[in-house]
């Protein structure tokens, strides 16, 4: 089996405006550097348009609405201190959630084993009614919801090893017995929120925190409770939130990760996946601000995607 690449043009026409760290060329550092290692077994896609009926099952219409009025006609419009929108950006934004849509299609029809969504924004910090952090629509959410509409998946495991934590994703889903979030973070950090105490209504919640300064070993270590706790849900499908600014690299963090540990939790979570989800993995760029670790670290997790068929 192959793996699903799932990208698109759009992203260079969301424009975060100079100095911005969530910027085009992070998607354009990846996407060379695919084409430049030019593996048969990577299948590319663009995302599908999809039914904006699934942006309601996530978020609320009124923030829905909020969103596509914002989109300048020229120029920059703030959505919150950090999250940027231009006039290209409303393309970019549905492509973002469209391929998640696309890549889930592409595993259950059998023409990939697994998948990579190298879109920018990213969205695990956009909440029901709010964008921050960079996140307009939560495409991971969207997917989430996705699998439980249209394929009446009963147990779909978010796991988000961004180095902050996805407060979007577990507000959408707090309350969801069918979706169990799992994000390891940066703490205290940004967004402020993932404490051990946030459990969810379920006990679907499992917050990691990790001090800055967490190196590769300790931070493998602490991915060992990620995968129990995959191993007493058993998942039909795993979606990953697939940040790489743990990287000891990035600009926006203090994580001390190098970009073979990406390889290694990836192929841990894919060892697992195998046993019960029959290796049904779909991943979705997140963070990542520095170039040169964003083009090994994703290098290194779509090795392991690649080789887990």
């Amino acid at each position: 089996m192959k793996t699903g690449l799932i990208t698109s043009d759009t992203y260079q026409n969301h424009n975060t405006g100079d100095g911005h760290p969530e910027k085009i060329d992070r998607v354009t550092a990846i996407i060379d550097n695919f084409k430049k290692l030019n593996n048969k077994d990577l299948i590319w896609k663009k995302p599908s348009i999809f039914d904006k009926t699934l942006l309601e099952i996530t978020h609320n219409s009124e923030y829905i609405n909020f969103v596509q009025g914002s989109f300048p006609k020229k120029g920059l419009s703030f959505l919150d201190g950090d999250t940027i929108v231009s006039p290209g950006s409303k393309e970019a934004t549905s492509d973002a959630v469209g391929s998640i849509i696309t890549a889930i299609d592409g595993v259950q029809n059998n023409e990939f084993k697994n998948a990579f969504c190298a879109v920018r924004p990213p969205g695990h910090h956009a909440e029901k009614n709010k964008a921050m952090g960079f996140c307009i629509y939560n495409n991971v959410a969207v997917g989430a919801n996705y699998l439980i509409d249209e394929y009446r998946f009963k147990k779909i495991a978010i796991i988000d090893f961004d180095v902050h934590h996805g407060n979007g994703t577990q507000d959408i889903f707090y309350d969801n017995e069918k979706v169990l979030y799992i994000s390891t973070h940066q703490f205290p950090y940004y967004p402020g929120s993932g404490t051990e105490r946030e459990k969810g209504k379920y006990n679907n919640i499992l917050n990691i925190p990790l001090p800055a300064g967490t190196s590769s070993q300790e931070y493998l270590n602490a991915y060992e409770f990620v995968l129990k706790k995959i191993e007493e849900f058993k998942p039909e499908f795993i979606l990953l939130s697939a940040g790489f600014d743990a990287h000891k690299d990035d600009p926006l963090a203090q994580f001390q990760l190098e970009s073979k540990d990406f390889y290694e939790i990836t192929k841990r979570t894919l060892e697992l996946s195998k046993l019960h989800c029959n290796g049904k993995v779909v991943s979705i760029l997140e963070g990542g601000y520095d170039l040169n670790a964003l083009k090994e670290s994703t290098a290194m997790h779509v090795n392991a995607l690649l080789e887990f068929n």
